[in-house]
């Protein structure tokens, strides 16, 4: 892990860090070989030539990289969730509803080939 990404995780808030240390083990899980990386100044992970964004916002996280209705039907099981084309928000409130599988299955969209 370079010092830009260490920084980057390293200065997420105290309230957003579990949601994203969450969803970083379920990637790692799924997908031992995955690099990760700086991309478009978040964390990315690179399993091939396919990509998962991982943002830390005010909000929560925002993970994007799968094309739109590749998303494992994970948006309209949660019509509660801001989504847009790419891209799913989840609050740590939302996401503490959300199953470790739901979310394995929203990574795997992404990170299949």
């Amino acid at each position: 892990m370079n010092d830009a990404l260490r920084d980057y995780i390293d200065g997420i808030a105290p309230e957003h860090r579990p949601l994203f240390d969450r969803v970083h083990r379920l990637v790692v899980e799924a997908y031992p070989e995955a690099a990760m990386m700086l991309s478009y100044q978040i964390p990315t992970y690179k399993v091939g030539g396919r990509r998962l964004f991982v943002g830390v916002w005010k909000h929560g996280l925002s993970i994007y990289g799968w094309q739109r209705g590749r998303e494992s039907g994970f948006v309209g099981r949660h019509p509660e969730l801001k989504t847009s084309k790419g891209t799913v928000q989840l609050r740590p409130d939302d996401a503490a509803r959300i199953s470790d599988d739901e979310l394995r299955d929203l990574v795997r969209a992404a990170l299949d080939g």
